[in-house]
């Protein structure tokens, strides 16, 4: 897939958010996803904002729809949605907070079948500052159920894959060194 600039990334990002909002159930979550979608709106340089919908309709990532009232209505496509979240997971962070005392714990049994999956879970694990505690267990200090969440749905892995959260583990000294908590 070629390279979007990004005026193409933060327009496939919106048109995400747009599909987010429609799915969230809280007001609070709907609060905090249209001051975000608000937020970069205010950032797309106008001046390339009809050029960047240009391509990303040419290349088939979003979808044009012209309604009744004359107006036109921009959609992600299946593939605009891949490339929107595939965005999102390479920008993705865990927020450094005061540390809580609880640990949280990812462990998974993905198949050898999926492999490549796993290999693209365990990266995103380490690139999100996990350390490995077996193969197919890692821990981090600080809250990130959301970002896991995310990257489980991702690669469509929930059933593999369960989230834990401890206030106590057998190395906890070796971890808070390893962390940097004490």
């Amino acid at each position: 897939m070629p390279r979007r600039g990004s005026t193409q990334e933060k327009i496939l990002l919106l048109l995400l958010g747009g599909l987010t909002l429609g799915l969230s159930r809280s007001p609070r979550g709907y609060l905090k996803i249209l001051g975000a979608i608000h937020e970069e709106w205010k950032e797309i340089d106008r001046r390339y904002l009809i050029s960047s919908i240009r391509t990303l309709y040419k290349s088939k990532l979003i979808h044009q729809k012209d309604n009744k009232d004359g107006t036109t209505t921009f959609i992600l496509s299946s593939e605009g949605k891949r490339a929107a979240l595939t965005y999102n997971l390479d920008k993705m962070v865990v927020k450094r907070h005061k540390w809580d005392k609880k640990w949280r714990i990812v462990i998974f049994d993905i198949p050898e079948k999926k492999k490549k999956i796993r290999e693209m879970f365990r990266y995103q694990l380490k690139r999100l500052g996990f350390i490995e505690l077996q193969r197919s267990v890692f821990v981090i200090s600080f809250e990130c159920r959301n970002e896991i969440e995310y990257i489980v749905e991702f690669y469509n892995i929930r059933k593999f894959v369960r989230f834990i959260e401890a206030s106590h583990i057998d190395n906890e000294l070796d971890l808070k060194h390893r962390f940097s908590l004490v």
